[in-house]
Formats: structure tokens, sequence, C-alpha cells
């Protein structure tokens, strides 16, 4: 499985990724070896969405992180 996650991180804001080994990748996450938030930990898994297709995960990503998914992901997830 390949899964788009969103986190929120210590700065209040969302950060969008995706893997195929969500556990292992928060985990990474949360010991700052991931540049893009080593420094904006603690940080909070706010939700996970599984694809059994990577391409759809990386559409779907890039689509989070473009405007109108940003609007979405405030509009579902982020309250």
């Amino acid at each position: 499985m390949y899964y788009v996650y969103i986190l929120k991180c210590a700065d209040g804001h969302p950060y969008v990724g995706c893997s195929n080994d969500l556990k292992d990748r928060i985990q990474k996450h949360a010991k700052g070896q991931i540049p893009a938030t080593k420094d904006r930990v603690p940080l909070k898994l706010i939700v996970y969405i599984a694809f059994s297709n990577k391409y759809l995960v990386y559409n779907f990503e890039k689509y989070l992180k473009s405007g109108f998914g940003r609007a979405f992901l405030k509009r579902h997830f982020l309250n």
C-alpha cells in the first residue's frame, strides 16, 4: 500500500507527504531525520489515506499541495 499523510507541525502548519511505509516514515519525522520537518517537531499525525496505486498517491499528494488542495485540507482536516 501507498499512503498520503498529513502532519500538524509544532509551528501550527500542516505537512503533506507520501510513503509506502507509513510507520517508518512517521518515526523518521519524529526523530528529525526528514529535512522538511526537522525544525518543526513535535509532529502530530492528523490523517492518512491508503492507496493501492503509487501513481494515484503521488497525484493526490500533488493536489493537496496545490491551492485547491490546501483549501480542501482546511475544510476537512485542519479545524
